[in-house]
């Protein structure tokens, strides 16, 4: 009976259905070596030798896969159909030959399938093959190429960058576009110009609005209307004449729908319809994939298999009718820069079965497969058809010309199913236009423009906007914008067309450059952190071809000629070796001095931008006399005055001191200057200064919650004030309510206890609101619970039933969300998935890729002593086994 090795239990019991009781499929729970963490795990002086070591959670699977094996001597490996499932293909044939596992009778062979169904499944076996040396060859080269530049780089920043984690090939290159789109927003300018547009009428009595486009007989550019004076020209020139439709054009246009997914193009239009990261995004398409309900999910093709095309063919037909699809099936090409797997797009395995009819309760597997079925039927449905209108209208002197734009839907086309989402705003060519004609009189209309005019004037910081008398001509203040953040969308479409990485990273290195906290997400936005402003600035100037665009893609290339036979992975990795062991032995002679010298230079137009009053924007703005320099710190960088420790005086890397809200709030009665200040752990309050009789003065940090721009005199005092004293215990002892390194908390001791008892509190307002009662409540219960550092049991939300190596499965409500648990390990559950949602399969890929990470060493619940045979026993009949009879 041969033995069939997938990745993942979940993908384990879906092909056990459909092969049956002729074969034992195991699940090899990912990766089973992997070079170990250490220097010398890959020896460039022994032509890269590279050594690999089993996992110890990996090692439980390995036994269980070579049990199995000595009953059965046919090993099929069926892991994905990529570069990365090759490897794991490979590792495992590996570690099992060395263990003496495969014999000389056993075969070994590798069958691939883009989707886990039946048909799919069962095609695949009767196609076996060998493993492709040239992916695996592939494979080992990004893993050391990655090895080199991580173990190599890391150290040099460890030294020289107090607080910098680590550095990678691609990561690198990830966090250098996000610094450098920062940078191009700090040192943007913005520029002022006035649009002038009029509320005109048909003679028919339809409203339409139209934008001025001439004025003094001359075209006007965008930018021609500098200011306030000349738009209120513009808004008279228009008032005070009589306007009529010179030229009306409709012309025939049409919109094509975009191509099916692939990895990159689906994490983008999740990101932007469901504001999903690609860590998120992925994790749902991994298991609607196991679920056998998708195609592979890590492609960047985006040709569809033939009888997949004729599937949503007849779908369309029958859900729309003939009109709705073309006459020839559409054909779709990679454009992306050096696509290379050789895969299919992203797809349903069933066009017949859209969200409804498989009844998904996970959110995100739910909305994920709506937005991939309904691509996939656009892909192949008529284009939308259009017409585009353009209407002219001018004075009879020839001065003053306007300009209307808009369409009308002919046919809607793949619309009706999808339209896909846009990173930038649209513009107003969707407008609908009523009937105009040529020669027709455009009057201004009886309706007006001010409610837009009051909408545009509304809030202190609003642009300024002008009215005519006839309340039908608006004059409106603009300011150039500079280019936006990239959100992870627009991040991943732009390595995409650098040719960075490839379609299986993405996910891993936006996660990356998160978890080091050199990036931050806000609003689906990514903003770098200070320690990873520095991290980029630190290898642009000392490591400037590592972190270059175009050598990353080469490198690329150069990998991608690899998996195709055509290049020897070792010469690749000898060349790149050879320069970049040398900038390494270079930057490593520097001196931390050196480095700080070098990069406060580089910095210096975002450190030290120019001040409003001329002064030197290096003097210190505390003391007066010191000179602002770069400074670092475990927590990253930050600008700090010369005359430290005299003067205290920090700040953030980003912006000037008044930018970052640095200020004076008042005295306190004693006369003591009260000020608002930004150190490198955030915005804080300081009673007076530093003196020699004072050396560590009064200091609050800002809780989470507060802000700098909404900070007064009276919160400060609030929080300089602390601890508050709640009241005194019943049983002796003052309650005592302050912030932590923790957040909110309560204090007490009673008489007779040998230290204070500390209760963490949930919400900030709770320290200067909570009254006796509730403190009184809230210690008694943390007295009542001293083990676990004080804290009440984990509520039990939900029994999902027996793990398949033993050990209940549960979901469980803790301090920081609900979390699955089995035996030692704790996985928090993803934001969009709900405890009711969770399903077993999705739990044990949770439970398997935090064992993972945490490299537990006995993650299942332990058995007692004299059933230690029976476990390990059982360990290798797996539950996705089937016998016969």
């Amino acid at each position: 009976m041969p033995v069939v090795v997938v990745e993942s239990p979940a993908k384990a019991k879906t092909i056990n259905k459909y092969l049956g009781d002729g074969y034992t499929v195991l699940a090899s729970y990912g990766h089973v070596r992997d070079l170990p963490p250490k220097d010398g795990s890959v020896d460039p002086e022994n032509g890269f030798d590279m050594t690999w070591e089993v996992g110890a959670e990996s090692r439980k699977h390995v036994n269980a896969i070579a049990a199995a094996l000595k009953d059965d001597n046919a090993l099929i490996l069926a892991t994905d159909p990529d570069r990365e499932g090759e490897a794991i293909s490979w590792h495992l044939e590996e570690t099992l030959r060395k263990r003496k596992a495969i014999r000389k009778d056993t075969t070994v062979r590798r069958v691939v399938f883009n989707a886990i169904t039946k048909s799919a499944v069962t095609e695949a076996m009767k196609t076996p093959r060998d493993i492709d040396a040239p992916l695996v060859e592939a494979y080992l080269a990004r893993r050391a190429l990655d090895y080199l530049v991580g173990f190599n780089l890391s150290p040099v920043l460890w030294r020289k960058l107090p607080g910098a984690r680590s550095a990678g090939r691609v990561q690198s290159v990830c966090l250098r576009l996000i610094v450098e789109r920062e940078m191009e927003i700090e040192a943007f300018r913005a520029r002022e110009y006035w649009s002038v547009k009029a509320l005109l009428t048909t003679p028919r009595g339809q409203d339409f609005e139209a934008r001025l486009v001439m004025l003094a007989g001359k075209k006007l550019d965008k930018y021609d209307l500098e200011n306030a004076t000349q738009a209120e020209l513009a808004v008279q020139a228009v008032a005070s004449r009589a306007l009529a439709v010179t030229g009306v054009e409709a012309k025939p246009a049409t919109r094509n729908p975009s191509a099916p997914f692939m990895t990159s193009t689906l994490q983008q239009e999740a990101s932007r319809k469901f504001g999903m990261g690609a860590k998120q995004c992925m994790s749902a398409a991994q298991r609607l994939y196991e679920a056998g309900h998708i195609t592979y999910m890590r492609t960047d093709g985006i040709d569809m298999a033939p009888e997949a095309v004729m599937a949503a063919r007849d779908e369309i037909r029958d859900r729309f009718g003939e009109a709705y699809l073309p006459k020839s099936p559409r054909m779709y090409k990679n454009k992306a820069k050096n696509a290379q797997e050789a895969h299919e797009c992203i797809r349903p395995t069933d066009m017949t079965r859209d969200a409804a009819k498989l009844k998904l309760t996970d959110t995100d597997q739910r909305r994920l497969y709506d937005l991939i079925w309904k691509r996939t039927l656009a892909c192949q449905m008529e284009a939308a058809r259009l017409e585009r209108t353009t209407v002219d209208i001018g004075s009879a002197d020839g001065q003053v010309g306007l300009r209307a734009t808009g369409q009308v839907m002919l046919f809607d086309g793949f619309l009706k199913v999808y339209e896909e989402g846009r990173d930038d705003v649209a513009d107003e060519e969707d407008r609908r236009l009523p009937q105009i004609m040529q020669g027709d009189k455009a009057d201004f209309a009886r309706s007006s423009l001010r409610a837009e005019f009051a909408k545009a004037q509304d809030g202190k910081d609003s642009p300024a906007a002008m009215l005519s008398q006839n309340e039908s001509v608006l004059g409106l203040q603009h300011f150039t914008q500079p280019p936006p953040r990239y959100t992870e969308a627009t991040l991943v479409k732009k390595m995409e067309e650098l040719g960075i990485g490839r379609p299986s990273t993405y996910a891993s290195v936006l996660g990356t450059i998160q978890d080091r906290e050199y990036v931050r997400k806000e609003q689906n936005r990514l903003f770098p952190e200070d320690k990873g402003r520095i991290v980029t600035v630190f290898l642009i100037n000392f490591f400037r071809k590592y972190v270059g665009y175009e050598f990353t893609a080469n490198l690329e290339e150069d990998l991608d000629r690899v998996s195709a036979g055509e290049a020897d992975y070792k010469e690749i990795l000898a060349r790149f070796w050879r320069d970049f062991s040398a900038a390494i032995a270079e930057t490593s002679e520097l001196r931390i001095t050196e480095v700080l010298d070098v990069l406060d230079a580089a910095l210096a137009p975002t450190l030290y931008p120019p001040r409003e009053d001329g002064s030197d924007p290096r003097q210190c703005p505390l003391c007066g006399t010191g000179q602002l320099h770069l400074k670092t710190s475990r927590s990253g960088g930050f600008v700090g005055c010369g005359n430290y420790p005299e003067c205290r005086y920090t700040r953030p890397i980003g912006g000037d001191a008044g930018e970052n809200g640095d200020r004076i709030l008042g005295e306190d009665d004693a006369g003591n200057e009260i000020s608002l200040r930004s150190g490198r752990f955030g915005p804080y309050v300081q009673r007076g200064d530093a003196t020699e009789d004072n050396p560590k003065p009064d200091r609050a940090s800002l809780p989470k919650g507060w802000t700098a721009e909404t900070m007064t005199l009276e919160k400060a005092l609030t929080l300089l004030s602390l601890p508050r004293e709640v009241g005194i215990h019943p049983e002796g002892g003052a309650i005592k309510a302050n912030f932590g390194r923790f957040g909110p908390y309560l204090m007490h001791q009673l008489p007779d206890e040998a230290k204070p008892v500390y209760a963490n509190l949930k919400d900030p307002a709770d320290v200067f609101e909570i009254g006796m009662n509730r403190a009184v409540e809230i210690l008694a219960e943390k007295r009542a619970n001293p083990g676990g550092r004080g804290r009440a049991a984990a509520k039990a939300l939900r029994d999902l039933g027996e793990h398949p190596e033993g050990g209940p499965v549960q979901v469980l409500d803790g301090r920081y969300g609900p979390y699955v648990k089995w035996g030692k390990v704790n996985a928090t559950l993803p934001k969009e998935t709900t405890p009711e949602a969770l399903t077993m399969e999705a739990a044990l890929e949770l439970i398997a890729t935090k064992a993972a990470k945490g490299g537990r060493k006995s993650a299942a619940p332990k058995k007692a002593a004299p059933k230690k045979t029976a476990a390990k026993k059982s360990a290798a009949k797996p539950a996705a086994r089937k016998k016969a009879g």
